[in-house]
């Protein structure tokens, strides 16, 4: 199991590649393919463009290595289908250029959902103007609402129904708004419910579908306020919410290792090869007592148990260490 937490830095952000010159054992066709384990001192990075802005998200199409999409956080959408050697601009012909999320129908490659507007959120990036849909591998694109809701961070689609999509929407986070939160559609986006709203002050910072069941997520919601001249993150509105209908209700997660006083931004990943191990990386602060004295520590936390238990497993402090900017997990 691996997890890392990544911090996507610099100004110029580029899509990477691992390289590695495979050696496969000859044999049946029927028989498992071994790899000598020397060949993994081979990996390498390669620089692949395109050049541009930050690249706020990347998603691929499971079952095809070749191709990708990348959106960038000014910069619109790019799409390559021969690994990374060329890339070919997609969404210029649309009304918005941040990109906050990408996702591709797991059922349907064929359809492509875009969330707009950063959600590596800081005083001077772009908002959004709602969720896009394309219904041919980007050729073509479709507003298909929440235009107030300013950044979506994470979209995710239902494994075996393409109609069924979450929009996890952090909200301008320029002050108090309605448009904050979970939005679902089963509809293929005609038409959304709210299905998870804390309160105005309060957005979606995370949102993950259990692999093995659709119909349990985990959303990291966040209490931020930010401003020019600084932000406000955290207070009663942050948490970890779990629902297990597909999103209709959810519940507060609430002790159980976690922690028990007042959080600022979560973000939480489950393990696809083992849906019980999830993670959640949450803002507590400096991450470890101060002074000696007992206050609420703690950066990344684990539970083996598909949520009902935690515990934390880092108190390393470059994993939220500057939370509204960076912070992402992934297993």
């Amino acid at each position: 199991m691996l997890l890392r937490t990544l911090r996507w830095v610099g100004w110029t952000a580029a899509a990477i590649l691992v390289c590695a010159t495979v050696y496969l054992v000859p044999g049946s066709a029927q028989e498992a393919v071994r790899v000598d384990t020397d060949v993994y001192s081979q990996l390498c990075w390669r620089y692949i463009g395109p050049d541009g802005n930050r690249v706020s998200a990347v998603v691929g199409v499971p079952g095809d290595p070749l191709v990708y999409y990348a959106g960038s956080a000014s910069g619109g959408i790019v799409k390559t289908t021969d690994g990374g050697t060329y890339w070919a601009q997609i969404f210029d012909d649309q009304p918005v250029s941040s990109i906050g999320s990408l996702a591709v129908a797991p059922s349907d490659p064929s359809i492509v959902w875009a969330g707009t507007g950063e959600s590596c959120i800081r005083s001077h990036i772009s908002v959004g103007e709602g969720i896009f849909k394309s219904m041919d591998a980007g050729k073509t694109w479709t507003r298909m609402g929440l235009e107030q809701t300013g950044r979506i961070g994470r979209v995710v689609v239902h494994p075996t129904n393409p109609e069924v999509v979450l929009a996890c929407a952090l909200g301008h986070a320029y002050g108090p708004q309605p448009e904050r939160g979970v939005f679902r559609t089963t509809d293929g986006g005609a038409s959304w419910e709210h299905v998870l709203f804390v309160d105005e002050h309060t957005g979606c910072s995370a949102l993950a579908m259990d692999p093995a069941n659709p119909r349990k997520l985990f959303a990291g919601m966040w209490q931020i306020d930010i401003k020019t001249w600084g932000r406000e993150s955290g207070g009663p509105g942050s948490g970890l919410f779990v629902s297990h209908d597909g999103g209709t209700t959810w519940q507060r997660q609430q002790g159980r290792g976690l922690p028990t006083g007042e959080v600022g931004k979560v973000k939480v990943a489950i393990a696809r090869s083992n849906p019980n191990r999830v993670y959640a990386l949450i803002e507590t602060g400096d991450g470890v007592p101060w002074h000696g004295e007992e206050t609420e520590s703690g950066q990344v936390w684990r539970s083996d148990d598909g949520g009902e238990s935690w515990r934390v497993v880092s108190y390393d402090r470059n994993a939220m260490g500057r939370a509204h900017y960076y912070s992402h997990v992934f297993v």
